[in-house]
């Protein structure tokens, strides 16, 4: 199609849209609508979480336009990825079959001022016109959040319940501690069965009895130290059963996003030594389940590429973007340590032996970055095609 033909497509398809934002807040909604009836913007506020307004709004618009221009109209929403997660977008596809964009906060253009004005409405605005330069084709203006399914994001959350219950447990084990120390008692660990037991005759590290409030205090944590480990150990099983479940299914070479070859591809991954439940469940339930095109788009995603800045004379490198959860990108830099330990004979770990030569400190710690890219990679394409990366051993 040539340049002129696209822009006529463009012009005929923003002259058939509705085109609708909705920012978001605890306080209300502000809705942002651009009619191709009307040349302004228009801005409603709605109730937070008001969904039979917003649906009123929307219809009341549409029968307005098409009133207008004689014609059906096309209704494109969008929305910034939030704390709110995607049940709007959901909401939106079953009970009004609309197409929803659900766009990064972040890259959207700011202004580069010190001081600039930001309200809901003048977001909703920006809004707005992003989506109607995206929806012209311009990839640039922002960037679209892949929305997983219902299903997908449930598989998450076994994950994420353990991270937090072993936070918990590591805050509880050292709070005991602490007030153990407080009394100059320093060998007793609560994580263990006879801990009540013992802490029972312990007397203070200069010679009285243990204080009866500091006391409680402690038993108190300690109940509820047994059961965050009680939890942890369950969500454990849970965990384990996916593996042992996906063993018996052979991993396919295409996802098509059902549990069963999740657990497959989990299952082929822990077969990797230095790999295991946790680091396996982590890379398909939070990164490998995304449709990645190629590698680049793949550690990108992560935030693990580097961030060049060169303009005229001046060249210096950022480091790495950053981009994506820090806490997995934290967990990939600790599986990197790892299979240093236990695939010491791979090309991975030979090429990062060769690159620190000896080195320690600051060296080690940006070469296990770019090691931790290329683990990244080497486990995605395994998982993908089953192509064991160079050197490793299945356990």
């Amino acid at each position: 199609m040539s340049p002129g033909n696209e822009t006529a497509a463009s012009a005929e398809t923003e002259q058939s849209t509705l085109y609708v934002a909705i920012e978001i807040s605890r306080k209300s909604w502000v809705v942002g609508i651009k009619s191709p009836a009307s040349e302004k913007i228009g801005l409603h506020s709605l109730g937070p979480a008001d969904v039979e307004a917003l649906r009123d709004l929307i219809e009341k618009q549409r029968a307005k336009a098409q009133q207008a221009l004689d014609r059906e109209l096309r209704i494109l929403c969008c929305y910034e990825a939030g704390y709110e997660g995607f049940w709007l977008e959901r909401w939106l596809d079953q009970e009004m079959s609309l197409k929803t964009v659900a766009l990064d906060p972040a890259s959207l253009l700011v202004n580069r001022k010190a001081k600039q004005r930001k309200t809901d409405r003048i977001d909703a605005k920006k809004m707005v016109r992003a989506l109607l330069a995206h929806d012209r084709g311009d990839a640039s203006v922002l960037s679209q959040v892949r929305v997983p399914s219902v299903e997908e994001e449930d598989r998450k959350r076994l994950l994420r319940e353990r991270r937090r219950l072993v936070k918990e447990r590591t805050s509880l084990t050292n709070s005991i501690k602490g007030l153990l120390k407080l009394h100059g008692i320093f060998d007793l660990d609560p994580r263990t069965k006879d801990f009540e037991e013992t802490f029972a005759d312990v007397v203070t590290g200069y010679g009285s009895p243990f204080p009866p409030r500091a006391r409680q205090e402690i038993l108190r944590l300690v109940q509820r130290l047994s059961l965050v480990q009680r939890q942890i150990a369950e969500v454990e099983v849970e965990r384990d059963a996916v593996v042992r479940e996906g063993e018996a299914i052979p991993a396919p070479a295409a996802l098509d996003g059902s549990a069963e070859q999740a657990g497959a591809k989990i299952a082929m991954l822990t077969q990797l030594k230095g790999i295991g439940a946790n680091d396996a469940t982590l890379l398909e339930h939070e990164i490998f389940y995304r449709d990645f095109r190629n590698r680049r788009e793949l550690a990108s995603w992560v935030g693990l590429t580097p961030t060049p800045w060169a303009s005229g004379d001046t060249q210096r490198d950022q480091g790495i973007s950053r981009d994506g959860p820090g806490w997995i990108r934290a967990h990939l830099i600790q599986m990197a340590w790892r299979w240093l330990q236990h695939q010491p004979d791979s090309a991975l770990s030979h090429w990062f032996v060769e690159r620190t030569a000896g080195a320690r400190g600051r060296i080690r710690r940006v070469m296990i970055v770019a090691l931790a890219r290329k683990l990244l990679i080497a486990l995605w394409r395994f998982a993908e095609t089953g192509l064991v990366p160079t050197g490793a051993k299945l356990a």
